[in-house]
């Protein structure tokens, strides 16, 4: 088994990955984390010392890697499906959820958030949830490739285990 979680930065990617690994008894791994780990550098510094195509090419990399691994739950990064034939690959290797969260509840949740996001330091709520709308137009033609979609925040794991056909133990 392997589930690739995809969808925008704040949407909760590696939240739900890490219950539904738990509830799996799968392992689970946060791919910008293997990434920071595999470089000892974090994503941020990646982006400054080498720039968005070297980053997304180590991206890339890591992606083929964990397409290796089984039993598994992975949280992409939120531009992960977008490069490459990335989301054709984790289509073909495991089942896809994209995790479509409303831009306001996004925009709420990275002004809260605690983590370090260059894309969108230094912008009003205003801005983000435009920001947010304008990356997700982008974007979508890659995520709704997905096998599967969430459009609920803090889902059920019983609703995704229903929704994949999968139950624990099995």
């Amino acid at each position: 088994m392997r589930i690739y979680l995809i969808g925008y930065m704040g949407c909760g990617k590696s939240t739900l990955g890490r219950r539904l690994a738990k509830h799996l008894d799968v392992q689970f791994v946060d791919m910008d984390h293997y990434i920071e780990e595999r470089n000892c550098k974090t994503i941020p510094q990646i982006f400054e010392e080498e720039g968005e195509a070297e980053f997304r090419s180590k991206e890339r990399k890591a992606l083929e890697e964990l397409s290796e691994f089984t039993d598994i739950v992975i949280a992409t990064g939120g531009g992960a499906p977008c490069f490459f034939d990335n989301i054709d690959l984790m289509n073909r290797t495991g089942k896809t959820i994209y995790m479509n969260i409303n831009p306001a509840i996004l925009a709420d949740r990275l002004l809260t958030s605690k983590t370090e996001r260059p894309l969108i330091k230094g912008k009003s709520r205003e801005e983000l949830v435009a920001f947010i709308d304008e990356t997700l137009k982008k974007r979508n033609e890659f995520y709704t490739q997905a096998q599967y979609q969430i459009t609920v925040p803090d889902v059920e794991l019983e609703y995704i285990e229903n929704l994949l056909g999968i139950h624990p133990g099995t």
